[in-house]
């Protein structure tokens, strides 16, 4: 039985103000949501993890086979009318949030559709919440919030505008991102300039 609901995906409204995104509320139904959960991945810092460093149980990486599979990117791809089939990705999960992060950005020009899937079981803050916005400089002045709750899943199209972010958050905040990257020699050589980058800071600089 899928853990995923790939009908509710191709039925969810595709808006376009400030920039094209979709919300699917119910994307993870509660009886999934709950066993994957359980087999959620055993993290205990606020950062964001590669899935291949991490160790989960079978709910979650069946939830993962779905989400890697071609249902699914056909219907991501259906609701941007892109061909992400043959496009690669890169996962990442995280379960808390720090004061250091929801800082407003439009992610980094190598990403074509960024997916966010939350898995918080509730969701009774104010804060945290991320926001569709219409501007790099203003998190007041959003299109949408969207709460983590969990079984909620978040697309977006990345342009030059596709500015987001939320009010500052400390906690739990369990997320699990997908993006589907570019491969233009372009954006592979920005790719390989901001994982040195990245990689520059951490561990020679040792900035965190």
């Amino acid at each position: 039985m899928s853990l995923i609901n790939i009908n509710a995906l191709r039925a969810a409204t595709l808006q376009t103000d400030p920039f094209d995104f979709l919300v699917v509320p119910g994307f993870i139904g509660p009886e999934a949501l709950a066993r994957i959960n359980t087999d959620y991945p055993a993290i205990d810092s606020a950062a964001n993890h590669v899935l291949e460093n991490l160790q989960f149980g079978p709910a979650f990486s069946a939830m993962m086979d779905e989400l890697e599979g071609s249902e699914f990117r056909s219907a991501i791809g259906e609701q941007f009318d892109m061909d992400l089939l043959s496009m690669p990705t890169t996962i990442t999960v995280r379960k808390f949030c720090e004061r250091t992060d929801g800082n407003i950005h439009t992610d980094h020009r190598s990403k074509v559709v960024t997916v966010l899937i939350y898995f918080n079981e509730e969701w009774t803050h104010e804060a945290g919440q991320l926001r569709m916005l219409r501007s790099a400089t203003d998190i007041e002045d959003y299109a949408a919030e969207v709460p983590p709750l969990g079984g909620t899943l978040l697309a977006f199209r990345r342009t030059d505008h596709s500015w987001h972010g939320h009010t500052r958050f400390v906690g739990e905040r369990r997320m699990l991102q997908i993006n589907y990257l570019d491969q233009s020699p372009l954006a592979i050589a920005a790719q390989r300039i901001s994982r040195f980058g990245t990689h520059f800071m951490k561990n020679v600089l040792g900035m965190r």
